[in-house]
């Protein structure tokens, strides 16, 4: 297991545990919502081959400690809310720490993608994983960036990631 993982954390309203292959069913409906997706291109477009490229990405990342999503579960309800974590990223030839989150659409605009990115953050530098912190965003994502800035990250540059156009919001280690 990576040691970027946050499995028995918690924050106000969540618990982070590692994803299990059980999850699957629950994460679905994330690619079921066009809206989700539509500032990503190359993923594929039937849902649930969307959904397995990206768990195999996960456990993938597990397996080869490059840190990687964490479930977030509902305290007071067990449901899974999203996903959210560190993760080992190569970004213009760097590799760098990255917190990346994502939060299944009926939960929207709710606060958990920054409650769980700000936990990401602290843990991150109270390990002292890493002096900075990235999260890479696309630029048309707005409602991302918004979760980064509130997040302390600042924009640090505009570069292309995976054929994508993108942000790299930074925060530095006080």
């Amino acid at each position: 297991m990576s040691k970027y993982l946050l499995e028995g954390q918690t924050t106000e309203r969540l618990l982070f545990r590692n994803i299990q292959p059980s999850d699957f069913n629950d994460w679905l409906p994330f690619y079921h919502e066009p809206k989700s997706t539509q500032f990503w291109e190359g993923l594929p477009e039937n849902p649930i081959e969307a959904c397995q490229a990206q768990f195999d990405r996960i456990f993938e990342r597990y397996e080869n400690d490059l840190g990687g999503m964490n479930a977030l579960i509902l305290k007071e309800s067990g449901q899974l809310v999203g996903i959210c974590g560190l993760l080992v990223q190569t970004v213009d030839n760097t590799e760098e720490l990255e917190i990346g989150y994502s939060v299944l659409p009926k939960f929207w605009l709710q606060g958990f993608a920054f409650e769980a990115a700000q936990k990401c953050k602290e843990y991150a530098f109270e390990q002292n994983y890493a002096n900075s912190l990235i999260s890479i965003i696309h630029v048309d994502n707005v409602p991302s960036q918004k979760v980064a800035l509130k997040n302390g990250m600042l924009l640090d540059k505009t570069t292309s990631y995976k054929d994508n156009p993108v942000h790299i919001f930074r925060v530095n280690q006080a």
